[in-house]
């Protein structure tokens, strides 16, 4: 990375800021003085979530403006350039569900392809240059050998959704190299559960829940039955699944460290945000039990397509160059995923 002029203040457009990572980033950003401009559809999301993080920052959300807007709205965009004086991106809209891309591949990459790109022509006819990219630990596909570093290949994705991380990751890349004044930042993250210790804001999924943790809260305040583990024949201690559980509270301070970081630096730039530390389906099971009060049924369905055995990060670049590490451990994130569900069984619209 080489150096480019250092702007003070920064005022970030955060994309897809109502969702659950955006959210709790929009907070983290707001406690830290920054400006956040937030744009999303609300495709996946309430509006009621900024009530609830101006509840968290009090007075400092003067600093918080929200447009319902599609980043792919080229108008749109350039009318919140026009409006804001915006240094930084972190860029988090787009479609997320594993499942629904496969069998809706031409709407994920449409939509998050196309946001993209759009979000990039904004950017560069505003000379905004600094943008920081929600990746995926999906980008690694299934590893030769854990834990995964920065520098492990990138594999074949295993569905649509994969592949628009990966392609992402590809186009931001020659970006940089097209324009040395880019200033790229690619987040891998692991996976990623847990809620504000204020249990104000959380993971809302709509429908079926498509991720673990906020299946099995939502069997522990009673919507669902029991959780489905899928596949208990993996090689793991136990023969689920191993995942890296990071607290969704680590990896919005990891995007502020990543932004302090990347003031006045120029090139792309990749930081694994993790643990370190796998842990198996009933692991996890277990340690939302404790937190909950109560056993959790579960019951053991086939391995489903495109999952793999185990996952988990080597995060010493982000310690040793932004100064992070997670702080959270899987008892924590289950305390404060029970926390949010239990106070809004219904989510935002409870």
């Amino acid at each position: 990375m080489g150096h480019a002029s250092s702007q003070g203040n920064p005022c970030v457009l955060v994309t897809g800021g109502a969702g659950f990572i955006g959210s709790h980033t929009t907070v983290e950003l707001l406690e830290k003085g920054y400006q956040a401009v937030v744009v999303d559809n609300l495709s996946n999301s309430s509006e009621k979530v900024f009530e609830r993080i101006r509840q968290i920052v009090g007075d400092k959300a003067d600093k918080l403006s929200f447009y319902q807007a599609d980043v792919a709205d080229r108008a749109a965009l350039d009318a919140i350039f026009d409006e804001n004086p915006i240094t930084h991106v972190i860029h988090f809209a787009g479609l997320k569900a594993v499942g629904e891309s496969v069998s809706k591949p031409i709407e994920y990459y449409a939509n998050n392809l196309g946001t993209t790109m759009n979000l990039l022509e904004v950017m560069r006819s505003h000379a905004c240059k600094s943008i920081i990219f929600s990746s995926s630990s999906t980008v690694y596909g299934d590893p030769d050998e854990l834990p995964l570093t920065e520098l492990s290949p990138k594999k074949n994705a295993t569905n649509p959704y994969g592949w628009t991380k990966w392609m992402i990751e590809q186009i931001l890349s020659d970006v940089c190299v097209a324009d040395p004044e880019f200033n790229v930042v690619l987040l891998r993250y692991f996976n990623p559960i847990g809620a504000h210790p204020s249990g104000l804001i959380g993971e809302d999924p709509k429908g079926i829940p498509n991720n673990l943790v906020p299946y099995v809260a939502q069997v522990a305040v009673g919507k669902r039955d029991c959780v489905h583990v899928f596949g208990n024949d993996y090689p793991t201690s136990d023969g689920t699944g191993v995942r890296d559980y990071i607290h969704v509270m680590d990896l919005a301070q990891g995007h502020v460290a990543a932004l302090e970081w990347m003031d006045g630096k120029t090139g792309c730039e990749i930081f694994n945000l993790g643990t370190g530390t796998g842990s198996s389906v009933l692991e996890i099971i277990t340690a939302f039990s404790e937190a909950c009060g109560q056993e959790l049924p579960y019951q053991i369905d086939p391995r489903r397509d495109g999952d793999i055995a185990e996952n988990y990060a080597n995060c010493d670049k982000a310690e040793q160059e932004m100064g992070w590490k997670a702080q959270f451990d899987i008892s924590d994130m289950c305390r404060d995923s029970w926390n949010w569900q239990s106070h809004n069984p219904s989510g935002y619209e409870g």
